[in-house]
Formats: structure tokens, C-alpha cells, sequence
């Protein structure tokens, strides 16, 4: 019998990747997204879930905060949707792992890099095949680097697509995708099977945990139906921010507005990062048509 629980769902994936009594994995998953020269051997989670955040009136669940024996700090979190200001959110979050290191009187060099790693069930970077991308303060005149304090890795799970018969000569980043993925439709056994090493049978395990269990059930359910509520409400939004466009379109010319509105439903389709109208209609009427002619080739492209 399949598993039938998604580890994209925020309390699950948190149960998972950031339970102080299951460390291993998080290690496991932090080495594979980080491919240190010197693995991680061991990590605290700073902000586990408790009891009381599973009470009705508390459906919250934060993101991952560990820090490991060298003193780096993480925020790994889990997106099912795309906000516009979702590149905002990280820069904020991970700006704030940083400086919270510190108290007044404290010095400089005790400051240990923040790495923020963003899982996501949507595409951000259209513009790029890999469905890994990691960032760092860089020059833009050189190839120096100015400091690998702040780190963001972003992990695309649509442009993850390998076949079920070869899973097990997949790396391990690629098979904690996999996991993501697929685990909610396979049985615990057949998971493991496929991914072999031990830190992915404890998290099927996990999952199974969250199955059989009666209130973890149902603040899983609750929180699968808020997640749901939530994507249909930016839903929601995209189509009256679409209405609004083709009126403002209208009163700026018609054509262009039109244009303009079929641009935002082609990226909304695809899974890319939806422009806003008052940006693309700064644009020329040349570049309007180039932008919708090679999304349009990109969506037939995507149905053959």
C-alpha cells in the first residue's frame, strides 16, 4: 500500500528533514546539497516542532533552523508555491540566520556564513536547465568572490525528471529528490529498495509514522488543506491581477495590454516567474512580441 503521505507538505517535510531525533538525515541531505570537502558530521536543530504547534489555532509551521559543530547556520524550507517576492523572502531570512549570531559587544569574525536552501515544487529559473542553483556574493566586474557568508541553493523538483528504473545509480541529492518526488505513491518497501541507504528508509519510516498516527494525520491533513487554500488564493490573484491588466492594457492600448496579459497566463502555465503587468508594459511593442513568440514555441515545445 502506497505510503500516501507528501513530504512537500511543510509539517511532513519538517518531521522529516528537521526532528532532533532523526539528525542523521539532515545531515545526510545537507552534505548532498552542499558537497563539502569536509562533510558535516553533526547538527543541532534550533527550532523543532513541539506539541503546542500542533494546536488548532496554531496551524504554523516554520522553516529549518540548525546550525552544525563549525557554527554555519541553515534555513532549508519547503515551497509549494511561487510568490512574486520570494527571492526577497530568502535574501530577508538568511540575512537575519546571519546577524542573530551576534549579540552587542560581539565580534566580527565570530559571524559564521548563513546558507538558506529553498526546495521548490514550481520553477524560478525558467532561463536555466539545472535544477540545482547556488549563489554567493560575487563581483560583477571579476570573477572574485566577496564573501561566501550569505549562500542560497534553490532545488527545482519539475526539473527533476529521471525514470524509476535507474534510481539507484543516481547521486545522493538526486535520490532525496526522487524521494520528494515519489514517495507518497510508493510503498515504504519499494521506496527503499530503489534508494538503498539507510537515511532514506528512516524517512519513509517517518512518513509512515505520520500515516498511522491520529493526530499527526490529521495536522498533516490540516495542514495539506491550508496549503491547498492558499495556492487557490494566488491563484485567485494571478486571474483578477490578469482582469486588471487587460482593463489598464485597455486605457494604455489595447493591443499591448493584450499582449501583455497573454504573457503572464503563458509564464503562469509553464511555472515561471509571472511578470508584473506595470514591468511589461515598459516594454516596446518589439519586445512584447519576442517574450510571447518564445513562450508560445516553449509551450508547444513542452506538449510534444
Amino acid at each position: 500500500m502506497p505510503i500516501g503521505i507528501d513530504p512537500k507538505v511543510d509539517f511532513a517535510f519538517k518531521l522529516v528533514f528537521g526532528s532532533p531525533d532523526h539528525t542523521r538525515i539532515t545531515i545526510h541531505f545537507l552534505n548532498a546539497v552542499l558537497n563539502l570537502t569536509q562533510p558535516i558530521t553533526s547538527v543541532k536543530i534550533l527550532n523543532p516542532i513541539q506539541g503546542k504547534d500542533r494546536a488548532d489555532d496554531k496551524l504554523v509551521v516554520l522553516d529549518i533552523l540548525a546550525a552544525d559543530a563549525a557554527g554555519r547556520r541553515y534555513n532549508i524550507e519547503m515551497q509549494t508555491t511561487l510568490p512574486t517576492d520570494l527571492p526577497k523572502r530568502l535574501t530577508y531570512y538568511n540575512c537575519l540566520n546571519f546577524v542573530r549570531q551576534l549579540s552587542e559587544g560581539d565580534p566580527y569574525f565570530e559571524l559564521r556564513p548563513a546558507i538558506s536552501i529553498c526546495v521548490l515544487d514550481r520553477v524560478l529559473f525558467a532561463e536555466a536547465s539545472e535544477f540545482h542553483l547556488s549563489f554567493r556574493l560575487r563581483c560583477d566586474q571579476r570573477e572574485l568572490i566577496f564573501g561566501n557568508d550569505l549562500v542560497f541553493h534553490t532545488l527545482e523538483l519539475p526539473k527533476f525528471q529521471p525514470g524509476r528504473h535507474n534510481t539507484k545509480v543516481l547521486g545522493s541529492l538526486e535520490k532525496w529528490l526522487y524521494f520528494l518526488n515519489h514517495a507518497e505513491d510508493l510503498e515504504a518497501d519499494e521506496l527503499t529498495d530503489q534508494l538503498i541507504d539507510e537515511e532514506y528508509r528512516e524517512a519513509a519510516r517517518i512518513l509512515e509514522m505520520i500515516s498511522k498516527s491520529p493526530d499527526d494525520r490529521q495536522f498533516y491533513e490540516a495542514r495539506m488543506k491550508f496549503l491547498h487554500d492558499e495556492e487557490a488564493r494566488l491563484i485567485a490573484a494571478h486571474e483578477e491581477g490578469r482582469k486588471e491588466g487587460m482593463e489598464r492594457g485597455m486605457e494604455q492600448g489595447a493591443a499591448k495590454g493584450s499582449v501583455a496579459g497573454k504573457i503572464q497566463v503563458l509564464q503562469s502555465l509553464l511555472g515561471d516567474y509571472e511578470s508584473l503587468l506595470s514591468d511589461l508594459l515598459q516594454l516596446g511593442n518589439d519586445e512584447l512580441s519576442a517574450m510571447l513568440l518564445e513562450l508560445q514555441e516553449r509551450l508547444r515545445s513542452r506538449g510534444n
